[in-house]
């Protein structure tokens, strides 16, 4: 895991070798001076001169501002490098999500992958800019310290036998209790991201039907489970302060007890020694409690570095193959003795035994009773899911030997939730074809009934869409994700259930559109309305992951019960006119 994330540092090795560097200079400049200051009180009390008092103060200042000047300058590139590597690990995380497929995204849930890219990167970030700065000063100045205390302190400086060890274990004590619910907390925030999630997504529904305070409750009890492991861990680690300070007063006890006897009745040490005894033990407790807050923090970051190395380890489950097909000779698809199921442990299938041959140009209807596996089937014409049994092919070939790239670019998909970008209306629409001139995009639009709403906008096409398209209605967004895939011009358009928002006068003219604008192009129309396929030159029903009738709108009448049941409820309820 720590040779993947360190291949996420690139560019920043300088700023990162920098940071060491000048770490390692303040820390042997901080462990001078005491050893200066030492010899100027010493001197001082012998009857130095004023000339040589100043001289060591001019020293004293001069490493002062060394010091400083190593500690700001790493405080800088530490910052870059720990900005910089979080920024590159953000970046490797959103590109390996991009080439997952559908199963992949199943797998770890799209609330999960935004916790991954955020809070889970927040703590390895930080992580990162301790071990690079802290992590290197604290043993340095810990080791640097031991060695000036023995060396100016002798016999005074056993007090660090007894001082580090109790420090030592007491630490590790502390951040092992605390680590089991630092590792809690960090999966907990899927839930708590889940919940926020999908109370701003699905806010109209939560109002609809007054369940706020349903929500509100939840909502308090994933925030309320984290608070509770959050205050047992800081409880814990609250522990630290008094097992600081206890160590720093017994050092200072000892130190100014045994010092002053030591001065006093055989003057083996002066008060130079003391001083310098005092502050080498603060450095040296300091350090251990540096050290103390690195192995909580990295410990913490544990879970999170394991979340992210699963995402960027994550092997995509659909790829090109080696020497791919790059084009699509036409919109033909044939599926030959299809069966798939979404998981190899699933029990049952969502498609059984599907044979079908759709030829180039085609209109196909495909209709069925929720959960009939409608949308299953045509995901798999893109390759979106790869089939269990059997094989797909697009175009005489099977679509797994085509390079996904080309093949998605032949088949444009309307989906069941139409999404919208934030940004303007032309460049929603330019994601069909980013070179379209404004007046293919007009062209477009008015094909799919959307050119005049956009009109009646005070900015027209360039008319801001908010973030999921709040700002335009469910009709307005069916017809700009329609216009949106025409503009592909592809050879093959599936639309999943995308005219369900607009009447059946504005549906008919955009499939007039369609005859008029890409003949050529095989359309597959999933409906709920008879209305919407009746004149396709095949209409498919579906019943339980199988294809129960096809044929035309008067063959089904005759021969198939589902589709005349259909019909019949559709037409006596007002949904047809004829």
């Amino acid at each position: 895991m720590i040779k993947r994330l360190a291949a996420c540092i690139r560019e920043y090795k300088l700023p990162t070798i920098l940071t060491l560097v000048f770490i390692v200079g303040e820390a042997i400049i901080e462990t001078f001076i005491p050893f200066i200051t030492v010899n100027l009180v010493n001197s001082i009390k012998d009857g130095a001169t004023v000339d040589e008092i100043i001289k060591t103060g001019i020293l004293l200042v001069i490493m002062a501002i060394l010091s400083l000047s190593c500690g700001g300058i790493a405080g800088f590139t530490c910052a870059k490098a720990s900005a910089g590597f979080a920024k590159n690990l953000r970046h490797d995380i959103f590109r390996r999500i991009g080439t997952f497929s559908f199963e992949n995204v199943d797998k770890f849930s799209s609330t999960s992958l935004v916790t991954r890219m955020t809070t889970d990167v927040t703590n390895v970030q930080m992580s990162y800019m301790m071990l690079i700065r802290t992590a290197i000063r604290s043993p340095l100045m810990f080791i640097f310290s031991i060695i000036m205390a023995y060396r100016m302190g002798g016999a005074l400086a056993t007090t660090f036998v007894v001082v580090v060890p109790f420090l030592i274990c007491g630490l590790l004590f502390v951040s092992r209790k605390a680590m089991p619910a630092f590792r809690r907390v960090f999966r907990k925030y899927d839930r708590l991201n889940e919940s926020i999630e999908e109370n701003v997504r699905a806010m109209r529904v939560v109002k609809g039907f007054s369940r706020e305070e349903h929500e509100k409750e939840k909502f308090f009890d994933a925030a309320d489970d984290i608070r509770r492991d959050f205050t047992k861990a800081e409880r814990i680690v609250a522990l630290n302060g008094p097992i600081m300070q206890i160590c720093l007063y017994f050092n200072m006890i000892f130190v100014l007890v045994v010092g002053s006897k030591m001065a006093i009745a055989d003057k083996s040490i002066y008060v130079g020694e003391i001083s310098a005894m005092l502050t080498y033990g603060m450095q040296i407790l300091m350090s251990l409690m540096m050290l103390s807050m690195i192995y909580v923090m990295i410990t913490m970051s544990a879970e999170s570095i394991k979340r992210i190395c699963e995402v960027l380890e994550e092997t995509p489950a659909l790829t090109s193959p080696e020497n791919a097909v790059t084009t699509v000779r036409d919109g033909s698809i044939d599926l030959t003795d299809v069966s798939f199921k979404y998981s190899a442990k699933a029990e049952k299938y969502a498609l059984s035994d599907i044979d079908l041959h759709i030829e180039s140009g085609m209109t196909v209807g495909i209709l069925g009773g929720t959960g009939s596996s409608k949308s299953t089937l045509v995901q798999l014409i893109p390759r979106l899911y790869d089939v269990t049994e059997g094989c797909v092919k697009v175009g005489g070939v099977d679509v797994r030997e085509y390079d996904l790239d080309t093949l998605r670019g032949e088949v444009a998909m309307v989906l069941q939730k139409n999404l919208l970008f934030s940004g303007t209306i032309s460049e929603n629409l330019r994601w069909g074809n980013k070179d379209a001139t404004d007046d293919e995009l007009a062209e477009a639009c008015r094909l799919a009934q959307a050119d005049d709403f956009i009109r009646s906008f005070p900015d027209g096409y360039e008319t801001k869409i908010e973030q999921g398209g709040t700002n335009v209605s469910g009709g307005q967004k069916q017809r700009l994700c329609i216009a949106r895939a025409l503009l592909k011009k592809p050879k093959i358009l599936i639309l999943d259930d995308s005219t369900s928002a607009v009447d059946t006068k504005t549906d008919m003219l955009i499939r007039e559109g369609f005859k008029n604008y890409i003949p050529e192009t095989t359309k597959i129309i999933i409906a709920q309305r008879v209305a919407s396929v009746k004149d396709a030159d095949m209409i498919i029903v579906m019943e339980n992951g199988k294809i129960a009738a096809k044929g035309t709108h008067d063959e089904l009448l005759e021969t198939s019960e589902i589709y005349r049941e259909v019909y019949t409820q559709q037409t006596k309820g007002g949904e047809e006119n004829e």
